[in-house]
């Protein structure tokens, strides 16, 4: 017996060609390819046809490919309450191209279009209220991108001379230092079984023994 994601996943393909330009599954799960700028009709269909009834966007997300020409994936994931299916949906953007806002379809999108701006800077046409959403105002960069630094640019701290909140530019407090992770401590006190790194003290009991000396001997 076909399995009815494979016809599902079928079914939609033929339906929104070229729009939709395949499909796949993969663990019991339903992805679609299609272009940023069908986006809309994509969704607006997976909404409304009788054979898809996806009523709930779950989560739109990003996915940032650096070394990739089309260098981020927008993810939509959708439910059908109707016929209890998931389904994902992949389009591939360039770096500084815009995709169109669901929101005249889901509305329950917004945040999660303004959570992608702010994070990894894509912009949404057609979104009433594009601005960042979980970082501060007049913060630098998207911190999702795998370009941004770990540390940040700046820093926020309270001055105790102009007594008041201040951005300063980021400083390390001590120098960068490498660990090998091989042992869980730097130190010889605990060995663990397997662990080659750790080096055993021997004690002072111990040293007699090796010897053979001692009292009685």
């Amino acid at each position: 017996m076909e399995d009815p994601l494979e016809i599902l996943g079928r079914t939609i393909a033929d339906a929104l060609a070229p729009a939709v330009g395949g499909y796949s599954v993969e663990r019991h799960e339903l992805t679609l390819s299609a272009a940023a700028g069908d986006i809309v009709s994509v969704v607006r269909f997976l909404r409304d046809d009788p054979r898809c009834l996806f009523w709930s966007v779950i989560d739109v997300t990003a996915v940032d490919w650096p070394g990739r020409e089309r260098r981020f994936d927008v993810v939509y994931h959708l439910l059908s309450p109707k016929h209890n299916v998931r389904i994902r949906v992949k389009t591939q953007i360039e770096e500084a191209a815009p995709v169109p806002s669901i929101i005249e379809v889901f509305p329950g999108a917004d945040w999660f279009e303004r959570e992608i701006y702010d994070l990894y800077g894509i912009v949404f046409t057609g979104h009433p209220d594009m601005r960042r959403l979980l970082t501060d105002y007049g913060f630098e960069g998207h911190p999702l991108r795998k370009d941004f630094p770990l540390t940040g640019f700046v820093e926020l701290r309270y001055d105790d001379e102009l007594k008041r909140v201040v951005y300063s530019p980021v400083r390390l407090a001590q120098e960068f230092r490498n660990f090998d992770f091989l042992s869980p401590w730097e130190g010889t006190d605990y060995v663990l079984p397997g662990d080659e790194k750790a080096q055993r003290r021997e004690r002072p009991e111990e040293i007699g023994k090796a010897g053979g000396g001692g009292e009685g001997s």
